[in-house]
């Protein structure tokens, strides 16, 4: 297995599925996208902003690298999130410039990564606690935690009467020639 090229499709898928879930919650009005529907993160905004919330303390953990990837300059200087359930976006248009600037972020640096960067182990601190992982578990987790809180925006979206259409990470992996069995 490719780690490195792993990475890339999981940046790649990122981008694409953020591209559709925002086409489609474009279509709400502001008033349905701040909705309070019982999710976790409240509304359709809410659980938008957690992701990017999430993604900035991430990719400020991941600027520590000492690669210094050129990519993670865009986030070094961003404000620290105070809470995951901090609202820095409340109009739609505005978060989603900022997340079309992240994933092209994200896209750059996955490019960027070797084998070597991806067995780094990082250490960073959350509530007082130290932790040293290895990036490549680390890169798991901060893709995994996406698709989790993409499918709840998901489903808040059908529930709106909103589809996202298809978003299996499938439709990203080319096909393969194989020889006959």
């Amino acid at each position: 297995m490719n780690l490195p090229a792993q990475v890339v499709l999981m940046a790649s898928y990122n981008t694409w599925m953020n591209a559709k879930v925002y086409e489609a919650a474009g279509r709400l009005s502001a008033e349905a996208l701040a909705a309070d529907r019982g999710a976790f993160f409240g509304s359709i905004l809410g659980t938008l902003n957690h992701l990017v919330v999430a993604d900035t303390i991430w990719l400020k953990r991941f600027a520590e690298h000492p690669a210094r990837h050129a990519a993670l300059d865009r986030v070094r200087p961003l404000p620290a999130p105070s809470s995951l359930d901090q609202l820095p976006f409340e109009d739609f248009a505005e978060l989603s410039e900022h997340r079309r600037m992240l994933d092209a972020t994200i896209e750059d640096w996955a490019a960027a990564l070797t084998v070597d960067d991806l067995a780094h182990v990082l250490r960073y601190t959350r509530r007082d606690e130290t932790f040293a992982r290895a990036m490549s578990g680390l890169l798991m987790h901060f893709f995994n935690h996406q698709t989790h809180h993409r499918g709840q925006a998901t489903t808040l979206l059908t529930q709106a009467g909103i589809d996202v259409g298809v978003t299996d990470l499938v439709m990203l992996i080319p096909n393969q020639d194989a020889p006959p069995t």
